[in-house]
């Protein structure tokens, strides 16, 4: 974690000139985005891969219709479905797990008085108002209309402006995938209920942004933000 920190230090000292007291916060960005370019390659073949799982459905669908009284046998031919078409059902969760050892670096690196057994220097950074290293409840001590409440405030206006925007993704692409149907025209089993649950998803990062340190909600705000453009660009 020392190493982490000290690449914060270098990152935040050389964005210093441009953002002042908010150069560590800038740091935490920008190495946000930085993860997320490294991944970039991998949510392109996630993207690949949803497109071709989702042509799939109707003869997954099948398969269901067939074997769907012997539940080992109906694994087995899901399985030899997508080895057949060369599409992996995991390859669209490599991208967000790999992004999990960021975050917790991040988390854990702000909710530590000291690192490498001296005083963690990083908590004294600030985005505005707000300590990278408080939380929105530490914010509200002081209201909601005090620096940090505000900068919290404004951090949650973003994440709801991004949450509707994916919502609107979501529900575009949810209308517009005719191929989640069987044969028969009707709708998969289960997927109404995913239909309905999916686009809200979003709005649950307004959760994660409230209850962790400041820094680990930058990362969780820009990584979202990102993720939300990528999907419109990727699954246009």
């Amino acid at each position: 974690m020392s190493v982490f920190a000290t690449l914060v230090e270098h990152l935040a000292d050389l964005l210093q000139p441009l953002f002042g007291a908010s150069a560590a916060a800038a740091a935490i960005v920008l190495f946000t985005a930085l993860v997320r370019l490294l991944v970039h390659p991998l949510s392109r073949a996630a993207a690949r891969g949803q497109k071709a799982r989702t042509a799939l459905q109707p003869k997954i669908a099948e398969l269901r219709k067939e074997h769907g009284k012997n539940p080992e046998k109906l694994q087995k031919a899901v399985l030899e479905l997508h080895a057949e078409e060369k599409v992996s059902p995991l390859a669209g969760c490599l991208p967000g797990m790999l992004q999990i050892p960021a975050f917790f670096l991040l988390y854990h690196l702000f909710s530590s008085d000291t690192v490498g057994g001296e005083p963690n220097g990083l908590l004294g950074h600030r985005l505005l108002a707000a300590p990278l290293g408080e939380r929105w409840a530490d914010a509200l001590q002081g209201g909601v209309l005090s620096g940090a409440g505000l900068v919290y405030a404004g951090l949650f206006v973003v994440v709801a402006c991004v949450a509707a925007f994916s919502y609107r993704i979501s529900k575009r692409m949810m209308a517009a995938n005719p191929a989640a149907r069987a044969a028969g025209g009707e709708q998969l089993p289960g997927l109404g209920a995913v239909t309905k649950v999916m686009p809200f998803m979003s709005f649950f990062t307004l959760v994660t942004v409230a209850v962790v340190p400041l820094a680990a909600a930058l990362y969780v705000v820009t990584s979202t933000t990102w993720s939300a453009v990528e999907r419109a660009v990727l699954y246009r």
